[in-house]
Formats: C-alpha cells, sequence, structure tokens
C-alpha cells in the first residue's frame, strides 16, 4: 500500500472539543488536510519540540528519545495506519542497525516523537480518504495555521498575548522567559518568545 507523506501544519484550539487541540496535517503538496483531535500534554510536547524550548527537565518524550539513543535505536518513520469510530492508530518504525521493529502507539505520541527524531510521518489514502478534508481555493478554515510562530500552534492560553507584557524591557522579557520554561509554563513561555521575536525585529 502506498504511503503518503504528510508535513505538520499548525496545532490550534478544537472547535468541536473542550479543552482539547486540533493538529492539522496537510498532505505534502496537495490541498487535502487531515485534523486530529489531541489533548493539550500531547499539543504542548508537539508545540515545545517545534519551538526548539528546551525544558529544564526533559519531558516523557524527551526521555523516550533520550533512552532509545542512548541503546542505538532510531525511530525512521511514523505511520497513521487506521481510524476505526474516530480514532486514529499508529505505529514507530524503529531500527537497531540490525533489525526494524514496529511499535504500536497513540498518535499523539508517535507525533511527539517524530518531531523530536525528525523523522517522517506517512498514512494511507483509505485514511485521507475517510477522516480528510480538501481545501478548497479560498478557503481558509484549516489555512494559515503554521506549525511556528503563532499562539494557536503554541497551544497558548485564551488571554495569554503579548500586550501584557509590552512594558517590560527586553532584558526583564528574557528573565521572564527562562522563568517560565523552568516552571514548565510554555504557553506563557511561547507568548514572551513572541514578544521578544517582535522586539528584536523591530530594532533591525
Amino acid at each position: 500500500m502506498k504511503k503518503i507523506k504528510l508535513e505538520i501544519l499548525g496545532i490550534s484550539y478544537s472547535q468541536s472539543q473542550s479543552g482539547a487541540y486540533a493538529l492539522i496535517f496537510g498532505e505534502e503538496g496537495k490541498k487535502r488536510r487531515l485534523p486530529i483531535i489531541i489533548g493539550s500534554f500531547e499539543a504542548q510536547a508537539i508545540a515545545i519540540e517545534l519551538e526548539k524550548m528546551k525544558p529544564s527537565r526533559p519531558l516523557t518524550h524527551d526521555l523516550f528519545k533520550n533512552f532509545a539513543t542512548t541503546f542505538n535505536i532510531s525511530v525512521t518513520e511514523v505511520i497513521i495506519y487506521k481510524f476505526s469510530e474516530g480514532i486514529f492508530y499508529a505505529k514507530l518504525i524503529c531500527f537497531d542497525g540490525i533489525k526494524e521493529t514496529e511499535i504500536d502507539s497513540r498518535t499523539s505520541d508517535a507525533v511527539a516523537i517524530a518531531v523530536r527524531f525528525k523523522c517522517p510521518i506517512y498514512t494511507y489514502e483509505s485514511i485521507l480518504d475517510a477522516a480528510g478534508i480538501v481545501m478548497q481555493e479560498g478557503d481558509e478554515s484549516l489555512e494559515g495555521q503554521p506549525a511556528k510562530g503563532t499562539k494557536e500552534t503554541k497551544g497558548a492560553e485564551p488571554g495569554e498575548t503579548g500586550e501584557q507584557y509590552s512594558h517590560m524591557t527586553l532584558k526583564e522579557l528574557e528573565k521572564k522567559l527562562m522563568e517560565a520554561i523552568d516552571s514548565e509554563a510554555y504557553e506563557r513561555a511561547s507568548v514572551i518568545r513572541d514578544e521578544i521575536n517582535k522586539r528584536k525585529s523591530s530594532e533591525k
């Protein structure tokens, strides 16, 4: 069965489930989108890696990667292989230098691990037929949600905006950023980093 490569387009608040997020995939080079509802913890785990944030202590998915690489095991690809009764099923394709092994996984965990190993994510035509959305020209309902640089992607909470940090100096913002990362308040850290980047861009 032919595999179809997916790319992560962004993460936004779920319109259908309170407290959940929609992870939006796009079929590489085409207009089809595959939205998958995930929990807030998994959304943070994915966004943190996409944003290149460094938590003070390893998160669960970081621990998995560190454990695997310590024993020379790599995750070469992730496949979303099944969609049944509203649930997506995924597997990790792992290689230890000798043999390839498949490990069943929740899709959200598989994606969080995939972004850490920088490995490709695939699905099948049957999955896109069953759960995909074809974007029409001018339809922006699932567009404009890049995987980096927006609050939607990073799971910032409502009301957590850069305006509340506008009175702070750059040095104070950088201190606040480190405090947020150390306390694992990653949504806040994302907003603060947006404000820092905005300041630095305006100074150029």
